[in-house]
């Protein structure tokens, strides 16, 4: 009887120790693991200011022509390509234009030549200047000859000297063996020469006026670009900062 008894507490202690050991694991099991937030805090990038200079309105830049373009075949809206061939300075003195960026011009109107009558017209203007380090700025220019010394703009993109004033000037059909001139745009749209020929061979102007030849500004044929509104530039370095 001794013995079963012995038995019998045994067993006992050996289930308490079983089920408590068995709630013991599970409430082990469902306690939450706390991990340690960690903030993680971003680098502040602190860009060096860059210094613009400006390049005022009325500053002419001397292009060449990358292409050709002609009364006959060019429509509004085609775009061309010139180069720069002597670098443009701020009104401090600074290069930020130098020579062989490109300056893109546009189309803005075309006048084919008519048979016996009035010669071809092209007006265009000039929309965008990129740099050779590839920096580019949208620009307001017109057309306008390299010589005139007195050459004035306005916002409406119209170029003249002082004795033109509000002309547009424009490329008239009548140069040498097909070429250009710059004329200004006069009552019912006829030409009159205000810069010099863009090619060789200047006499015989109103006869060639008269023979209603194309415009034809052939590449390699150099002009000026009149500035019409300010544009602001960093000091130019051959990579973009």
């Amino acid at each position: 009887m001794k013995k079963l008894f012995n038995v019998k507490f045994l067993v006992a202690i050996l289930a308490t120790f079983f089920v408590f050991g068995t709630i013991d694991g599970l409430a082990q099991k469902r306690r939450p693991v706390l991990r340690k937030k960690t903030t993680v805090r971003k680098a502040t990038v602190v860009r060096p200011t860059v210094k613009l200079y400006t390049v005022q309105n009325g500053e002419r830049f001397r292009v060449r022509m990358e292409e050709t373009i002609n009364s006959k075949t060019a429509r509004a809206g085609d775009r061309f390509t010139t180069r720069v061939t002597e670098p443009v300075y701020s009104s401090t003195g600074v290069v930020v234009i130098p020579t062989g960026s490109t300056v893109t011009g546009r189309v803005d109107s075309v006048v084919a030549a008519k048979k016996g009558g009035d010669p071809g017209q092209i007006a265009v203007s000039f929309v965008e200047v990129k740099l050779p380090n590839g920096t580019r700025r949208a620009i307001n220019g017109s057309l306008t000859d390299l010589d005139t010394k007195k050459a004035k703009s306005d916002n409406e993109g119209v170029a003249s000297g002082d004795d033109r004033k509000n002309d547009k000037i424009i490329f008239i059909g009548g140069g040498a063996a097909g070429g250009a001139i710059l004329g200004g745009v006069i009552g019912g749209g006829k030409g009159a020469l205000i810069g010099g020929l863009l090619g060789a061979g200047a006499g015989l102007l109103g006869e060639r006026l008269t023979k209603g030849e194309d415009a034809e500004v052939k590449s390699g044929t150099e002009f000026g670009v009149l500035l019409n509104q300010s544009i602001s530039l960093p000091k130019f370095n051959e990579v973009n900062p």
